[in-house]
């Protein structure tokens, strides 16, 4: 990767916080601990200023050592690290002018809600009246000034995470670094203070990094994804383009259900696009594979809502020739369905589809998916 020059000074004194949002560069950074174990490979990443990045990987990929090195928290034992124009790598956590929001909040339990708001600010020698103004501002961005004077004991789990975040940006940080932080509450309420989450780093307009291994919350928070496996990025982009356009097995498999399909490569196509040969037939597919080689081993991924199942064979415009399969399974998850099929050639194929879209025909049906739906990834 080639970088451009940077001033390698020190960051200038930050006064009342960060004016503007900073962008993330990593640069090569590797991280081995003295143990011998390789925590990270070197690893290159760009997050633009403002946008909110999210770490995603399985335990053990890691995910938190990348965003503790960026912290300062850990030190790599190779390549840089920049906020902004800054060569952070060898600063301090206080001097990285950074919030960061731990899983179990790190909350003080003897202080009020609007005293654990204010105490950062009070590290950095506020004025009474400036920090009793942004304690109040802050309240009303988590939505929580009616509990100014309680303690955060007598909170609920939701309220506390919305403080531990509150007092992150209560200094005005350039970035905030946020690790796990709803992995401890219900999956209903991690969607709702996720949304709140997402809002107010888009009102504050700040850089977020957030770690989690939760596909559906990276999904509901993130401009970018970085999947993480082993130490390392497979695949850095878009929440969309990650979902539909996967690289690799590992992360068609990581972010959600997939029908994985051995596959060869009968024909280069124009476009970026090639003819498969697989279990399910001859298959067109956009190829995203990293690794062209002959010898590398590839697939077919189709993500089940893209097949369309019917009860006779339908030839559909843009869909490729109907194949017959049989209804082994089916998994009735409230608003959808997942039905598992076997295909003459014995593959399972999953799809997902509303309960009334299941033909009711002994179990014999037929089943299409769009020309574009099918994506070639390496092993």
């Amino acid at each position: 990767m080639t970088s451009l020059p940077r001033a390698d000074a020190g960051p200038s004194p930050t006064g009342r916080g960060a004016d503007r949002a900073s962008n993330i560069s990593v640069q090569g950074v590797g991280l081995t601990f003295p143990n011998g174990y390789v925590g990270l490979k070197e690893t290159s990443l760009e997050i633009p200023a403002g946008s909110f990045c999210t770490l995603l990987g399985p335990s053990g990929s890691g995910k938190t050592t990348l965003l503790r090195a960026i912290a300062g928290l850990a030190e790599p034992t190779s390549g840089a690290i920049y906020i902004g124009d800054t060569n952070v790598t060898s600063l301090p956590v206080q001097a990285r002018n950074i919030g960061f929001v731990f899983q179990n909040y790190a909350l003080f339990p003897h202080m009020t809600v609007a005293e654990n708001i204010a105490y950062p600010l009070k590290l950095h020698s506020w004025p009474a009246a400036d920090r009793a103004s942004r304690t109040r501002e802050i309240l009303e961005m988590i939505e929580l000034p009616h509990v100014a004077d309680r303690a955060v004991g007598d909170l609920s789990g939701g309220q506390q995470q919305r403080v531990a975040i509150g007092r992150a940006l209560a200094y005005k940080p350039a970035l905030l670094l946020l690790d796990e932080p709803m992995g401890a509450l219900d999956r209903r309420l991690r969607q709702q203070l996720g949304t709140q989450l997402r809002e107010i780093q888009q009102r504050t307009g700040i850089t977020a990094v957030y770690v989690t291994h939760d596909q559906e919350e990276a999904f509901i928070l993130s401009d970018q994804i970085a999947v993480m496996e082993k130490g390392e990025i497979l695949q850095f982009s878009s929440p969309a383009d990650l979902y539909f356009r996967p690289r690799s097995r590992f992360v068609a498999e990581f972010l959600g259900e997939a029908n994985l399909v051995a596959a060869k490569v009968v024909t280069e196509q124009e476009g970026g696009r090639v003819l498969a040969r697989t279990a399910l037939g001859d298959v067109p597919a956009r190829d995203e594979r990293s690794d062209t080689a002959a010898e590398a081993e590839t697939s077919v991924v189709i993500r089940p809502e893209a097949i369309k199942m019917t009860a006779a064979p339908c030839a559909l415009p843009g869909h490729v020739p109907p194949l017959a399969a049989t209804i082994t399974h089916e998994l009735f998850l409230g608003s959808r369905c997942l039905v598992t099929l076997r295909i003459p050639a014995g593959e399972n194929v999953l799809i997902e589809c509303a309960k009334a879209e299941i033909p009711q025909s002994g179990g014999n049906v037929w089943i299409t998916w769009p020309d574009d739906a099918a994506v070639l990834v390496n092993h």
